[in-house]
């Protein structure tokens, strides 16, 4: 795959103070590359837009704020090649780090640049959706929402119309990805402290947010995932409280009964939703 052949697509919402350090570091090499830059301004009221094209790049404007995820959409809709690299507009990333990535392109549907080391005080919540996105995927996630990730437009085109406009994009697609069997390659790379405004992810409601999107997304994928450990968990549960009403009161209690048929039904409702997920994905494939 030509690596000239390349559209970098920045989400930035007042990110004037990040996005001019970014793209100072970054519109150099893309010159030289021959690169496409596009930097979505998703309703900002600073100087965002200025910085933009004082730069150079291509802007692309929301005329409200819409969210990030909706940001990273309207910059792969607008793309003009098939290879897609995204980046923070924070000033975090490194642009010279972007040949590490590019050099898997070709060989991988999706690298990403996995963070050597997350600070802070979301660092624990992050740490905690990871190990449950692991379990619920069966794969380790170095970095399940790094911004820092290179893909193949017509690979994620699949999965736009269920992925969020706020900031669980990028785990969304990661879980995806993993899910329907791409192949994904983790580079670990070095960031730097952002600078300009505060981070607008909200820790415990985003976070909330992360661990539904989670869920559901396995669900669309993997359903038996979620479904058969709840069930098992209600069966064990019933059994335990039938043997206890036997032998304490000689007869199996009603919430012994209602449990294991509660396991029952959580068991077939996991079989339907499986088989509809698997036709749902032959469908798409056709």
């Amino acid at each position: 795959m030509n690596h000239g052949a390349l559209s970098i697509i920045i989400p930035a919402y007042n990110e004037e103070q990040g996005l001019d350090r970014a793209l100072g570091r970054l519109m150099p090499i893309a010159r030289e590359r021959g690169w496409e830059v596009i930097v979505i301004d998703d309703g900002s009221t600073d100087g965002t837009g200025n910085v933009t094209t004082r730069h150079g790049a291509r802007l692309v404007s929301h005329p409200e704020n819409k969210g990030y995820g909706a940001s990273l959409k309207t910059g792969i809709r607008n793309a003009s090649h098939e290879l897609v690299l995204m980046m923070d507009s924070d000033g975090q990333h490194d642009a010279s780090q972007i040949e590490m990535l590019l050099a898997h392109a070709d060989r991988y549907d999706m690298v990403v640049g996995a963070r050597k080391k997350m600070v802070g005080m979301r660092a624990p919540g992050k740490k905690l959706l990871s190990l449950v996105a692991n379990y619920l995927s069966d794969v380790k996630i170095p970095d399940l929402n790094s911004g820092f990730r290179v893909f193949k437009k017509s690979t994620i085109r699949s999965f736009l119309h269920f992925c969020p406009n706020g900031f669980s994009f990028t785990t969304t697609i990661t879980l995806a990805y993993l899910r329907e069997g791409y192949s994904v390659k983790y580079i670990p790379i070095d960031v730097e402290k952002r600078i300009g405004r505060a981070s607008t992810v909200a820790f415990l409601q985003d976070g909330y947010k992360a661990f539904l999107l989670i869920i559901r997304v396995i669900v669309l994928f993997n359903p038996l995932k979620v479904f058969m450990p709840a069930s098992l968990v209600l069966f064990v549960a019933g059994a335990v409280f039938s043997i206890y009403g036997i032998i304490a009161f000689g007869r199996m209690p009603n919430s012994g009964v209602l449990t294991i048929l509660s396991s029952i039904i959580l068991f077939f409702m996991g079989i339907l939703a499986d088989q509809i997920s698997a036709i749902r994905r032959e469908r798409r494939f056709d």
